[in-house]
């Protein structure tokens, strides 16, 4: 919190407030990126999944680290280079500027809503864990002072302020990780083979199940082609996520924003390789049948293999930085969505104003906030108990398939238009949102959110492996049946600017 008050004395104009005023090096927006994308998910949710399911848990963490190859190579430079503050900027350039922005922002929002679902989830699993809680009002009080919290980091400290939270908190996440990942190798003398067979004997009858595919997805051919499903859905979801791709106009030039993604690509390379130990470690130490059973289910692997190795201490210290964790990325999270409500609805499609240093926008942006932060508060309420590295496959699933397909075309397709835009963006939300709806993951099943009612129409509990192709071809389609031509000029003139950066600080500056 002084963190943030102090850079609340540096946040004036909306730049200083959605970019941190540009100042960040490569190196410092790297560990910060890393601190927005590991998330709960990251920490809690992927050890409890490997811990329980072994191989097919650590399927999270191959599909997080390499989506980050996509976001390096089709976007990240080219995204800094073409836009402003939010992914709109880009997909407005040389397309009808209204539309498109309203439709971005409102993809930015859903993506963010089903982010911060699993963020509060996480936070409701962790102190119930921690303090005992196991009925669900004293579970729901913590969400809200989570999200409290939340709305005060946002709406004093803005983008600088988040930064600097994200930035310690990722240093202490990642070496709290690697000091926990030290010890458990410890107690196995350093043998990985050693660990991994007190995992399998530990699991009791079938344990082997955790070294081979198939313990979580593998019964059916449903469940097989879930796992098909989540893993597109994980690799391509990252390049389409708002609160990512906002980070890179936190950097002065395009040079700073590749230097981000190659330090982030290697801290979230190592986390990950921690998160197979510390899942591991938690199967072989605590045991599955004691995670599942504990408050909070899987997503208290981590918490309980702390406790078991090190003591009350050592869990005092993994739930302050799971905390700091949920805090810091749910506060990123709040500021795209409010970024984009006001910069892209208020400023730009309302008031039709393309100045900016205005306090109106500013306002509106730490209002939208506050707003944000009820209704992720109610979501995480109601989310609560859920796997949270699922939810977030699931907000993966929306932005893989409302976001990427438009970025990637408004980048590489010259023919693509309004139309192509608006089918792909409004399609590919409207169809994933309608899948999850009718999805096993909402009813039907003993682990769904609503498990007491059965409107499950849908085989599948992650969308991705029919939303992403749909949104393509909704956004090819809408292109080439449309009678609207795309602006050779604009086209051209954003193709030279995504790839050389000419004319990008120019106009960053100007605007």
């Amino acid at each position: 919190m002084v963190i943030v008050f102090r850079a609340s004395k540096n946040t004036k104009t909306a730049t200083d407030y959605y970019a941190a005023g540009r100042a960040f090096s490569g190196p410092q927006n790297g560990i910060a990126i890393s601190g927005d994308y590991l998330s709960a998910a990251s920490f809690l949710g992927i050890a409890g999944a490997i811990a329980v399911y072994g191989y097919d848990g650590f399927l999270y963490s191959i599909g997080f680290l390499v989506a980050w190859l996509v976001a390096l190579l089709l976007v990240a430079e080219l995204l800094r280079n073409t836009g402003r503050f939010t992914m709109a900027d880009v997909l407005s350039f040389r397309m009808r500027e209204r539309p498109v922005r309203v439709a971005a922002s409102t993809s930015t929002l859903a993506v963010s809503f089903f982010y911060l679902l699993a963020q509060m989830a996480g936070a409701g699993g962790l102190i119930a864990l921690l303090l005992g809680i196991t009925n669900t009002f004293g579970q729901s009080l913590v969400i809200a002072v989570v999200g409290a919290l939340m709305i005060v980091y946002v709406m004093v400290g803005g983008m600088r302020g988040t930064t600097w939270v994200q930035i310690i908190k990722a240093a202490l996440l990642i070496t709290g990780a690697f000091a926990m990942t030290i010890w458990v190798l410890a107690l196995f003398g350093f043998n990985l083979s050693e660990l991994l067979g007190a995992a399998v004997e530990r699991a009791g009858d079938g344990g082997e199940e955790l070294l081979n595919p198939g313990a979580q997805y593998g019964e059916t051919a449903a469940s097989r082609l879930d796992f098909v499903s989540l893993g597109i859905a994980l690799v391509l979801g990252t390049a389409g996520l708002p609160h990512v791709l906002m980070r890179f106009y936190t950097v002065p030039t395009s040079k700073e924003a590749r230097r981000s993604v190659v330090w982030a690509i290697w801290l979230i390379g190592a986390f990950y390789l921690f998160t197979l130990v510390l899942g591991y470690g938690a199967g072989a130490l605590v045991g599955p049948e004691t995670i599942q059973n504990a408050p909070g289910g899987v997503n208290s692997a981590a918490p309980l293999l702390a406790f078991e190795i090190g003591g009350p201490l050592l869990l005092g210290f993994i739930s302050a930085v799971a905390f700091a964790t949920i805090l810091a990325v749910v506060a990123g999270l709040t500021i795209t969505a409010s970024a984009s409500f006001a910069h892209d609805i208020y400023t730009s499609v309302l008031k039709r104003s393309t100045t900016e240093d205005k306090k109106g926008e500013v306002r509106v942006a730490r209002i939208t906030a506050g707003v944000i932060g009820v209704v992720s508060i109610l979501g995480g309420i109601a989310a609560n108990g859920q796997n949270i590295a699922f939810l977030v496959a699931l907000a993966f699933a929306v932005a893989a398939s409302a976001n990427l397909p438009t970025l990637l075309y408004s980048l590489f397709w010259r023919r693509f238009n309004t139309t192509g835009a608006l089918w792909s963006i409004y399609g590919g939300l409207t169809i994933t949102i309608l899948l999850i709806v009718f999805s096993p993951a909402v009813s039907g099943d003993e682990e769904a959110m609503f498990p007491m009612v059965d409107f499950a129409l849908f085989p599948l509990k992650n969308p991705g492996l029919i939303s992403i192709p749909a949104s393509f071809l909704l956004g090819y389609l809408g292109t080439i049946f449309s009678k609207e031509s795309a602006d050779p000029e604009k086209q051209t003139e954003m193709e030279v600017r995504s790839l050389t950066g000419a004319g990008s600080e120019k106009a960053v500056s100007q605007h």
